[in-house]
């Protein structure tokens, strides 16, 4: 006879159950009462099912008949759909330099509110090369604007900030 574990969350299963009394739910829910543990155990043994302690920390502890595999099965199939649901929010950059020209601006703001749009944060960074470190005002309104532009999809997060040769300031999609 071959034996399949199946993994355990906490449950005590059969023989493990070694209280001397216990309240018993049915398979269809149904309360048996108080018993011992040998007495629910050929109750579950007759249906061919499993005696699972659900609550051990009650007076007595409750134990249900089930079948435990099916359960477990259940437990594992609801685990991997709430997995399967679940969106990483991740942080995209924009990087662009103080000379950006018009048509580069754009192209930077559409892929940003793409993704805002797809729920990640976004990180807005201007890149000061040589000289350009003496206009950092021009990078901090180039970050105001772009703010501005995105204001119907996202909030601003951290206003503009520098950073040695970067100023970046951070979005975040707004709840809807």
């Amino acid at each position: 006879m071959e034996v399949l574990t199946i993994s355990k969350l906490d449950h005590q299963l059969n023989e493990e159950i070694r209280d001397k009394e216990i309240r018993v739910i049915g398979h269809d829910g149904t309360q048996l009462g108080i018993m011992s543990a040998a007495e629910a155990q050929k109750l579950a043994d007759d249906h061919e099912m499993d005696l699972v302690k659900i609550s051990p920390n009650a007076t007595p502890p409750v134990c249900k008949i089930m079948d435990y595999g099916k359960y477990r099965f259940e437990q594992m199939k609801k685990e991997k759909e709430a997995r399967k649901n679940q969106h990483v929010v991740e942080i995209k950059e924009v990087r662009m330099s103080p000379g950006i020209d018009t048509n580069d601006f754009n192209v930077k703001l559409k892929s940003a509110q793409k993704f805002l749009k797809e729920g990640n944060r976004v990180k807005v960074t201007v890149r000061f090369r040589g000289r350009e470190m003496a206009h950092t005002n021009i990078g901090e309104q180039l970050l105001k604007k772009f703010g501005e532009e995105c204001a119907e999809v996202a909030t601003v997060e951290k206003n503009p900030k520098l950073d040695g040769r970067h100023m970046s300031m951070f979005l975040s999609p707004k709840t809807k």
